[in-house]
Parts: C-alpha cells; sequence; structure tokens
C-alpha cells in the first residue's frame, strides 16, 4: 500500500473514531444550549448545527484543545449568533401583575419566541455521575433558573453557565471566549450581581423527592383528575402561582387558582395526568378530554416548596407533546 494510500486510511479511521466521540457528548451541549437559550426547539437546532459545524471541521481539529472545549467553542458561537438581537425570553409574571380569576378568555398566545420553553430531563441530563453535579444539573434546568439567566446578555450568560454550572476554571473560560481572565471575573461578577436582582429559583439547595412530597404529588394528581378543586387547592401554597403560556393570563394566590379552575378552566374536568421528567421538576402530559377521547392540552410543570406547591406551569403547547414523544392518547 502507498505511503498516500496509507495516510488517507490513518486519517479516515481517525475522523470515524472523532465523530463517534462527537455523538458522547451531544447530551451535556443539549443543556448548555438550553440554559442558553430557554428553548426547547431552538436547543436541537444548536446541537444539530454544533454537531454538523464539529463534522464538518474535523480535518482541522489539531488536539491543542480537548474534543470538548472544542465543541463548547462552536456551541457558543452557534448560541450567540443565534441570540445576537433577540429580546430574552420569558415567563407569564415577568409581563405584568396578575389576572382576575373571572377573566373568561386567556386573550391572544404570543408567538412561541417569546416564552421559556420546557425540556425534558433525559434530553440535557445524565443519567448518572457525580451527585453533587446531578444535583446542579436538577437545579439549573429548573424554569425560574433558565428564566433568570434570560435577563443577563448573551456573553455573561455564557460565562456564569460555564463557570457556575459546568465548573470551568477562568483560564478555560477565557480561552475559549478568545478573552482575559481578568474580563471573565468580571462579566461573572456582573452576572451574579443581576441574578441576584431576579428571582432564580435558587434558594433551597436541590434535594430528591422526600415520602411528604411524594404523597403531595400522588394527592395532586387524584384531585385535578377528580376535578376535586377544593382538595387541590388545599395542596398549594397561600402565594402560589399558575401561568399559561404562550398566553399572558397568570394568577396569583390559591384562591384565585381555584376560581380560575372551577370558572373559565372548568374545561378540563375529566382530564388524565400522565407523569414526565421535565425540567428537573415534577411534571406531567395533562390530556383534556375531546370529541376523539382524551387529546393533548398541556404539559404541566409543578414546583414544590416544603410540603405544598408554590407554582404551576400550564405549558399549552400541543407541539411539546410530539418533541418530547408522548402518544396521541394517554
Amino acid at each position: 500500500m502507498s505511503e498516500l494510500a496509507t495516510d488517507s486510511l490513518v486519517s479516515s479511521d481517525r475522523n470515524s473514531e472523532l465523530e463517534l466521540r462527537l455523538e458522547t457528548h451531544r447530551r451535556e451541549l443539549a443543556g448548555y444550549c438550553y440554559r442558553m437559550l430557554g428553548s426547547t426547539f431552538e436547543t436541537d437546532d444548536a446541537v444539530q448545527d454544533t454537531m454538523l459545524r464539529a463534522w464538518r471541521a474535523l480535518d482541522r481539529f489539531d488536539g491543542r484543545s480537548s474534543l470538548r472545549t472544542w465543541l463548547y467553542r462552536i456551541a457558543t458561537n452557534v448560541c450567540l449568533d443565534m441570540l445576537n438581537g433577540r429580546k430574552r425570553r420569558a415567563l407569564p409574571m415577568d409581563f405584568g401583575p396578575s389576572s382576575p380569576p373571572v377573566q373568561s378568555s386567556l386573550g391572544q398566545p404570543h408567538p412561541e419566541a417569546v416564552w421559556i420553553q420546557p425540556i425534558t430531563d433525559g434530553t440535557v441530563l445524565a443519567d448518572d455521575g457525580d451527585p453533587a453535579d446531578v444535583a446542579v444539573g436538577r437545579e439549573t434546568i429548573r424554569l425560574a433558573f433558565v428564566a433568570a439567566l434570560q435577563h443577563l446578555p448573551p456573553r455573561q450568560r455564557a460565562v456564569l453557565i460555564l463557570r457556575e454550572v459546568l465548573r470551568w476554571s477562568a483560564i478555560e473560560v477565557a480561552e475559549l471566549l478568545e478573552s482575559t481572565v481578568a474580563s471573565v471575573n468580571s462579566a461573572l461578577q456582573r452576572a451574579r450581581a443581576t441574578l441576584a436582582t431576579v428571582d432564580a429559583g435558587t434558594e433551597d439547595d436541590f434535594e430528591p423527592m422526600n415520602e411528604t412530597q411524594k404523597d403531595l404529588l400522588e394527592r395532586y394528581v387524584r384531585a385535578f383528575t377528580d376535578y376535586n378543586i377544593t382538595a387541590m387547592v388545599e395542596l398549594l401554597r397561600e402565594d402560589a402561582t399558575a401561568s399559561m403560556p404562550p398566553f399572558q393570563l397568570w394568577l396569583q394566590g390559591r384562591e384565585d387558582i381555584g376560581k380560575w379552575h372551577v370558572g373559565p378552566g372548568h374545561g378540563c374536568a375529566g382530564s388524565i395526568l400522565v407523569p414526565v421528567e421535565v425540567n428537573g421538576s415534577p411534571a406531567f402530559a395533562h390530556y383534556k378530554p375531546g370529541p376523539n377521547g382524551h387529546e393533548p392540552f398541556a404539559i404541566q410543570v409543578l414546583e414544590l416548596t416544603g410540603d405544598r406547591i408554590s407554582k404551576i406551569t400550564y405549558f399549552l403547547d400541543t407541539a411539546l407533546f410530539t418533541r418530547f414523544g408522548l402518544p396521541p392518547h394517554p
């Protein structure tokens, strides 16, 4: 075999090995892109674009940095390009005061690009690893934290995620961003100061659900599917909130949440809830009675505080059922 053919074969084997290694980083890249973008569908696009750019540039990967660092550099550039000139994604509570529970209409839906979207745990979280890293991973994909990140300028957002979620050193982040350590540290300080002014939902360390909370969820499912709103309301904190993206309407306080469900929301009677793993939080696929049986209606994401439910976000976007691999009927 000629020297040229041998070199070509070695190069081909090297690229095949690198391609396989690319895929091993897909899930963690998805977690990074989701925290940057706050969108399930944009995360899919960003990860795919990252992989495509990496695959096309494999021949130019010289190994001076690790493959993981190289991929994060590409993913960061992809996300910064996607965020260029865009307004931040948010949750309904960011747009104004709560709504009266007697409001008969949800109003007009806002475009998809306005809202934080949920994401399945399996898309962005590793199944195993250091327990501390697993806890940080779950805490930092919760809706409140992802919404808080959107208050940061994109480069500050990248710095904070890389430094405090992924635990990169300032030197590593500076190299990735082609910046200086001083600039990275300054960006991190500004990012921390901004997060201190918004609800990042990180007051308590993440801990696995205890038996009381598991019982709380069972009682919630039983109350909601029986449409016993009196029983459901008893499971909420006094100051609980409920919101319904892509609509701006949101409710404050368990009394108003109860009034909404027995008033304008009474069509949810007879619904079925199926557990799903979303945003590191208890969640359910909500199937509502329809002309052809129970049909996809919403993804419910709950936040628990102690032995009560503090937040319910009803994502009224049936496209999420397909994205999450959920069946059209329960």
